[in-house]
């Protein structure tokens, strides 16, 4: 099959899109679906690839009709009864899972990636930003790799590359491995870290134990080095893999030691690896969540070889990724920063993190749920977390692939709150805050929330 076009179903997810563009830079005809216009579908169409938003299989343009000449690759978040999916597969065309491709992709290339049910975009995207600054030699480290600019294909857009998609010339690969529907199973690493395996997904898994056993699988699939947040999974006696473990500053292979303020919610420390420590590091993004983002990035560089001092220099000139802990307003009057949590554990860790930053502030937090099914299996945890607050606005659930599930609702979190709350619409969320009295304001979820951050920082932009 001499494949010309390739036709993405879900094209403007943030995996696909990264795929997208990697066969629109090899000179492939691209086309896709997805359900509603974005601004990574916006830019896709900017770039080249034509995308509509019906489903409906009479709009998928003539050239990808053929099954001789394209490929089709789909997101396992489409419904089972997708017309276009269907379609495709009736006339025989050849279709394959984004996964399938990205293992395909990985194929020949030292594989670093980055599994976890929380961190692993920034972690991911931190490690591709280090081997852009400081993987053209080696000074540090283990060196497995060939020195040399490394790819990348993220989970989120990285604010120093401007995209999802990192094209390199060296033959290292950093990939964020995804659990939802076992996909990082189609990953072979040579080094991978796993940064949490908190429950999630538990529709897929059935319960903690199952998804346990699929990062169990995919450790073992790791065939060089793995790195495991400190507790986060036992039962690895038997792999291959040399395993190693970090964490913010509890010990282990890797660490940071003393970690002090460096104004702006910024750290200075060290960092702690097996035979070193690399002294005078800071971050360029704020929150301690971050540091230990960054010993875990910095771990999986080891294995792949780094120069020191620009690694130094790649960790203060990280700029974050969009959408994790970035800040629209940050003045003494007022603080508005967004982030992507969508799980209690990082709900939890992001206001933590903003409770150490702006002490004694009054803290208002907008919460998003994503899915029926997370809400309803974590709607106590949900509630526990946004507690730490002063008070919470929560707006009605994110469906994206799920249909709605009777008595599952926001109001099920807000009920376990022990701080004042309120149910908002997404669209009426600004104007809220611009009836009330606020310090910090933070907005959290994975669904669509994040179209209103522009709305909302305008507001609050005018009190700072």
């Amino acid at each position: 099959m001499e494949v010309k076009n390739i036709y993405f179903i879900g094209i403007g997810g943030i995996g696909m899109s990264a795929l997208a563009r990697y066969f629109l830079h090899e000179g492939r005809a691209v086309a896709g679906y997805d359900r509603t216009p974005s601004e990574l579908t916006q830019q896709l169409e900017r770039e080249g690839a034509a995308v509509h938003y019906d489903d409906s299989p009479e709009l998928v343009p003539a050239p990808f009709r053929d099954p001789a000449s394209t490929l089709v690759v789909y997101t396992p978040a489409v419904p089972a009864d997708h017309a276009e999916l269907g379609w495709f597969r009736g006339q025989g065309f050849t279709v394959r899972k984004r996964s399938e491709m990205l293992g395909h992709l990985a194929e020949g290339k030292y594989v670093m990636a980055v599994a976890g049910t929380h961190g692993k975009t920034t972690v991911s995207t931190l490690a591709a930003w280090l081997d852009h600054c400081a993987g053209r030699a080696v000074t540090c480290g283990l060196g497995e790799a060939a020195p040399g600019t490394g790819s990348a294909f993220l989970g989120g857009i990285s604010r120093n590359f401007g995209s999802n998609l990192v094209l390199g010339t060296g033959n290292r690969l950093a990939v964020e491995a995804d659990e939802y529907d076992r996909s990082f199973l189609r990953l072979h690493p040579d080094s991978a870290v796993i940064t949490s395996t908190d429950a999630d997904h538990l529709d897929i898994y059935g319960d903690h134990e199952g998804m346990l056993d699929a990062f169990r699988t995919f450790a073992s699939q790791v065939s060089g080095h793995l790195i495991v947040k400190k507790g986060a999974l036992q039962g690895l006696e038997s792999i291959r893999a040399k395993v190693y473990d970090y964490s913010l500053d509890d010990g282990g292979g890797f660490h940071a030691a003393g970690t002090a303020p460096a104004g702006g919610g910024k750290y200075r420390f060290d960092l702690v690896y097996p035979g070193g420590r690399l002294e005078g590091c800071t971050l360029g993004v704020p929150g301690l969540v971050n540091v230990e983002n960054a010993v875990a990035a910095t771990a999986l560089m080891w294995t792949a070889g780094f120069d020191c001092d620009r690694l130094r220099e790649g960790l203060a000139t990280f700029e974050g990724v969009k959408r994790r802990f970035e800040f629209y307003v940050n003045t003494p009057r007022q603080v508005y920063m967004d982030d992507y949590a969508h799980h209690p554990t990082e709900l939890t860790a992001a206001i933590t993190s903003l409770r150490a930053m702006f002490p004694g502030r009054k803290l208002t937090a907008v919460f998003q749920p994503h899915l029926y099914s997370r809400t309803a299996d974590h709607y106590q945890a949900f509630a526990r977390a946004l507690s730490l607050t002063d008070e919470v606005i929560l707006a009605p659930i994110y469906p994206a692939r799920e249909l709605p599930v009777e008595g599952v609702c926001s109001e099920m979190i807000g009920r376990e709150l022990t701080v004042p709350w309120k149910l908002v619409e997404k669209e009426r969320i600004a104007a809220a805050l611009a009836e009330r009295t606020t310090d910090v304001v933070a907005t959290f979820g994975a669904g669509d929330i994040d179209r209103h951050c522009d709305e909302i920082a305008a507001v609050l932009r005018r009190r700072a």
